[in-house]
């Protein structure tokens, strides 16, 4: 089963590949003066740089699509060809493709690869592997264009990506729109905008969101819900400055393993300051600040502190990639039999927060060093990395826990779990991560007085079940779709009187919801009431509270669920309670399921 399966993605990585071909040379076929750079298979499609002498639109896809298409009907065969060298430079420099020629001088050997269309229809440089005909692609769809630096570098040109997708049968392809159609509904930046709940102002700058009220409303909430469940663990919180001076970082070895993601140095006073790339170097300075003995550990520092990482404009994607982001940080300082029984301790930690969050589907990697190959990319004592990484991996099998083994992603200081979160659509995310530091207290002689009267040196523990709060944010939202449950929705309960006239009692109903704490708005504009009541449903509010002449005379609500369903009537405490009880429980929210006609 798993060898069919293998076969099945092997084969639509084939067809994918093939289907750039035939973009491409549909592409010259409709702009004979396109110059081609590349163009391979990737996650659910493909896609292909060009640069065109006038820019496309997304419209212009239509008919490109169209010649793709044509050509994938007749059937022509795909086959592979040995050109010499000399050979295809000269083909390429004849039909002027600058940038194969500049691929040809990075590949080495006598022959090189080509992938032909029909009777020599169309030539590719490629090494394959394809599908051998091109009536084997199946069915295509071009869906965007982008802009995409050559070979990804900023100092090179600007390309027109064109990008597509294809299956083998137009079932699958409208099964794989319909399902992105529903993912782009729940893009977070879209729903962000909807909900209004965060911005990205340009006069402020790229990659620096702005929590607007109802998104600060949620993240103050978690903030909230995250500070009682860590000082219920033990844990202590401090808040340290955004900056920091440089002798910081020196000591930690940021500056020489991370300035290429840190912002410029700041000269302040004949010093050099830096804006924080992350909270650490301080946790140290304060666990350093008395003197600790065994019976103090685990010692738990907590933070909720804002960094700032340059990250490169191309790589800046609403909230889930920024510059300046708040980490929900925690520094646990342990003696290394306290090790297991303290990663142990935040792997309990975190799976009661995803399932109050609503997380009910995630997966561990367990991220190690490849200190052989890259043994200047890590700082710190081998055995101790032995150490580190052989508990790590302990602990993931005997709690049962499945996971993947990532040589390579290790931080410079330590190995680490990554928690990676799925959504509803199977796409995921690195929301949480735990990290095994040896490094750190090292660098900042961070000790402790063991039982014996001996100095010694303690594990750190980095943990962030949060990560951070902005692309947690993104996820939660892609995750719930903007339908939050009640607990930390920004507004519970919409309360809307039918006309003028029942406006006191329902303002006597909002007074009765807020004075026990209920998040709830008083909607009296001088709108219709349909029309307020789409305003609460497209704002995705939990509860709506309609009062007219009925409700007055019997001193009841009439309630209305986001999932549009009439509670019917019922006195405002019994409200009341039903609500208190939903959020003390945490229930999540299920959408209705939706009846095809």
């Amino acid at each position: 089963m798993e060898n069919e399966e293998q076969q099945q993605v092997e084969l639509l990585e084939e067809i994918r590949h093939s289907a750039s071909h035939v973009l491409a040379q549909a592409v010259l076929k409709l702009y004979p003066d396109a110059k081609l750079g590349i163009g391979p298979a990737i996650d659910n499609g493909f896609y292909y740089d060009f640069e065109f002498s006038e820019p496309i639109e997304e419209e212009d896809l239509k008919p490109i699509e169209k010649e793709m298409k044509k050509i994938i009907k007749q059937g022509l065969p795909i086959t592979q060809v040995m050109m010499k060298r000399e050979d295809a430079i000269e083909y390429y420099k004849k039909t002027d493709q600058i940038y194969k020629l500049e691929l040809i001088d990075e590949i080495e050997g006598k022959e090189l690869s080509f992938f032909i269309t029909g009777e020599n229809e169309f030539a590719d440089l490629c090494r394959g592997p394809h599908v051998a005909s091109t009536k084997d692609i199946g069915a295509v769809k071009l869906t965007k264009t982008a802009g995409a630096y050559w070979r990804g570098d900023e100092t090179k040109k600007m390309l027109t990506r064109i990008y597509g997708t294809a299956f083998e049968t137009e079932n699958e392809l409208n099964t794989f729109l319909k399902n992105q159609e529903e993912i782009e509904n729940r893009n977070h930046r879209k729903i962000g905008k909807q909900l209004e709940l965060f911005a990205i102002i340009p006069e402020i700058g790229q990659g620096l969101p702005v929590w607007l009220p109802r998104g600060y409303t949620i993240r103050r909430i978690l903030e909230d819900y995250m500070l009682d469940l860590e000082r219920n663990a033990g844990y202590q919180h401090i808040l340290t400055p955004h900056i920091h001076r440089s002798v910081l970082f020196e000591t930690s070895g940021h500056l020489s393993f991370y300035k290429e993601s840190m912002y410029p140095a700041m000269e302040v006073d004949d010093e050099t300051y830096y804006l924080k790339p992350m909270n650490c170097p301080a946790g140290m300075m304060v666990y350093n600040l008395s003197p600790k003995s065994y019976r103090d550990l685990p010692y738990k520092l907590g933070e909720f502190g804002t960094v700032y990482r340059y990250e490169k404009s191309g790589e800046l994607q609403g909230l889930q990639r920024v510059r300046g982001f708040t980490q929900n940080d925690a520094h646990i300082f342990c003696t290394p039999e306290q090790l297991e029984s303290s990663i142990n301790e935040v792997l309990d930690l975190l799976a009661i927060f995803y399932k109050d969050i609503g997380f009910t589907k995630y997966r561990f990697r367990l991220s190690l060093s490849d200190r052989e190959a890259n043994p200047k990319k890590y700082a710190g004592d081998i055995e101790r990395w032995r150490q580190a990484e052989e508990t790590l991996r302990k602990v993931l099998v005997d709690r049962g826990e499945e996971f993947e083994e990532m040589p390579g992603d290790a931080a410079f200081y330590g190995p680490k779990i990554d928690i990676q979160a799925v959504n509803v659509f199977g796409k995921e995310d690195s929301v949480s991560t735990i990290q095994l530091d040896f490094n750190l207290p090292e660098k900042f002689n961070i000790k402790y007085i063991d039982q014996d009267g001996s100095e010694q040196e303690p594990f750190v523990i980095h943990r962030a079940l949060i990560g951070s709060f902005e692309r947690f944010f993104a996820f939660l939202i892609e995750t719930h779709g903007g339908d939050f449950p009640l607990w930390f929705t920004p507004e519970q309960v919409y309360v809307i009187p039918i006309s003028d006239k029942h406006h006191d009692y329902a303002k006597q109903v909002y007074e009765e919801l807020y004075n026990v704490g209920l998040r709830v708005k008083l909607d009296d504009r001088a709108k219709s009431m349909q029309s307020r009541i789409r305003d609460a449903e497209k704002m995705k509010i939990p509860y709506i509270v309609v009062v007219g002449d009925k409700e007055i005379e019997t001193e009841t609500i009439s309630v209305r669920t986001r999932k549009n369903k009439s509670e019917g009537l019922m006195k405002v405490q019994e409200f009341i309670d039903n609500l208190k009880e939903e959020i003390r429980t945490k229930e999540p929210f299920t959408p209705p399921v939706e009846e095809n006609n």
